[in-house]
């Protein structure tokens, strides 16, 4: 058999043609070029965000946005944070529309789709038309000019569609999809605090983070404290990190004859820190963190407060502390933690945590108390914190790792807390402070006081 007879027996492979819909295929420059810059930053960010290449408040402060309008920064803001807060709803209304709704929709598709359907269905001010051309054009910028049919007929099809009506009744898991969340962890929120309160949360963290409802209006004197004079200004933070922070100023002890002792043990980025050194003035205050990176941000931000400069600094683990530090009359233990407290802003969280993670954190966490407990010097107290609303990082870790510590009760302490609302009082929960997103006006925080 001739060689030529080989080849036309051989089988044929065969490659799928593109649809007449998606129309011309267009070079990589002449597709950007189509895209707007705020809209081709948020595509972007997410893309890296979806890697695991960066944090979204990180990237939307970084380079990428330095040289966007104002207009075109708060739009990519708006669509980074929007995509990633609704990506859950975004995949399930999308799915609907899907010839094989359980395909896994490769990466640059799927999120082409998110940020048309995301402005489609959530941003009122922004075109249709352009929500939907500049999502088709993101597909062949993403390296997918495949799909460009699809995502142009899908998207249509978003538009068109009439908005779901309201139920009278919803499972956590129901509510879950349709604000963005995870159902598992839902369901353990509803487990925990009732089925209204984990609605409030998932509403809560839907929206830009809540603010200016636990502390009132300040004189600047009143703000600043004694620390003031000193050359500074109150940190900038938000209200539940600046209670927690405030609650560890509170919970000093008295000492006589020296300097009060006092260290963050997980300090980066610095807020509760440079609150610390402003509520304390004159105290002995040892920073360290495990990151150095992290450190040195956070020195040179320090840097910019005069109350804060005799802070010192340390880089390694908490509970590898040299032990000619001695001991400290007040720690603060903000750990480590999952942060579902703070989804609103931090919405990838949502997107990565898995369950067994919450068994590893707690594992960390219990370390890091114990360690700190160990250093705590007589009549010393130790203040451990987190960011999550779950319970292994919080009470589970509390009971495992405080032995013989004593419970210091956090109302009493409360009553310190220059500015604090009479409001806030209800923000203690069993003699520890616990905060609950769309129940308490800020982010959702835990912190207990113990004392050797």
């Amino acid at each position: 058999m001739s060689e030529r007879s080989k080849t036309d027996k051989a089988p044929k492979k065969f490659v799928k043609a593109r649809p007449a819909q998606a129309g011309p295929t267009l070079g990589m420059k002449q597709a950007q070029a189509k895209i707007t810059p705020a809209r081709r930053v948020a595509y972007e960010i997410l893309t890296l965000v979806g890697e695991g290449k960066g944090h979204s408040d990180e990237l939307l402060h970084g380079v990428r946005t330095d040289a966007l309008s104002p207009e075109d920064r708060n739009l990519a803001t708006a669509l980074v944070m929007g995509v990633l807060r609704w990506q859950i709803a975004l995949d399930a209304r999308v799915r609907m529309y899907l010839a094989r709704p359980d395909e896994n929709l490769p990466e640059p598709v799927a999120l082409a789709l998110r940020l048309g359907a995301f402005q489609l269905l959530h941003m009122d001010r922004i075109p249709a038309h352009a929500a939907l051309s500049e999502s088709v054009e993101m597909c062949r910028v993403g390296g997918a000019p495949y799909a460009t049919g699809m995502v142009n007929a899908i998207l249509r099809k978003v538009a068109s569609a009439a908005a779901p009506g309201k139920k009278l009744f919803e499972t956590p898991a129901a509510f879950a999809e349709r604000l963005g969340h995870p159902a598992w962890l839902v369901e353990r929120w509803a487990k925990n605090y009732g089925r209204d309160a984990a609605l409030k949360i998932c509403e809560a963290d839907q929206a830009e983070p809540a603010s200016g409802g636990l502390f009132a209006a300040l004189t600047d004197d009143e703000a600043n404290g004694a620390a003031g004079a000193a050359g500074g200004r109150m940190p900038q933070m938000d209200e539940g990190s600046r209670l927690v922070a405030e609650l560890a100023a509170a919970a000093a002890p008295a000492v006589e004859g020296r300097k009060l002792r006092v260290w963050d043990c997980c300090a980066a980025p610095g807020g509760k820190t440079l609150m610390l050194a402003l509520r304390l003035a004159g105290a002995d205050i040892f920073a360290t963190d495990v990151s150095g990176k992290r450190m040195d941000q956070m020195e040179a931000r320090m840097r910019r407060y005069g109350y804060a400069s005799e802070v010192r600094y340390g880089v390694g683990d908490a509970a590898q502390l040299p032990e000619d530090e001695g001991l400290f009359d007040l720690i603060l233990c903000d750990a480590p933690c999952s942060g579902t407290g703070t989804l609103a802003r931090n919405p990838e969280i949502r997107l990565r945590l898995q369950p067994e993670e919450l068994a590893r954190q707690s594992a960390r966490q219990r370390g890091l108390l114990a360690a700190g407990l160990k250093r705590l010097a007589p009549g010393g107290r130790l203040v451990y914190s987190t960011c999550s609303l779950e319970p292994e990082e919080n009470e589970v870790v509390v009971s495992a790792a405080a032995g013989a510590a004593v419970r210091v009760p956090v109302a009493e302490l409360m009553k310190r807390v220059p500015g604090l609302t009479p409001e806030a009082a209800g923000l203690v929960r069993e003699g520890v402070l616990r905060t609950l997103p769309g129940v308490d006006g800020c982010d959702g925080f835990y912190a207990v006081v113990l004392e050797r």
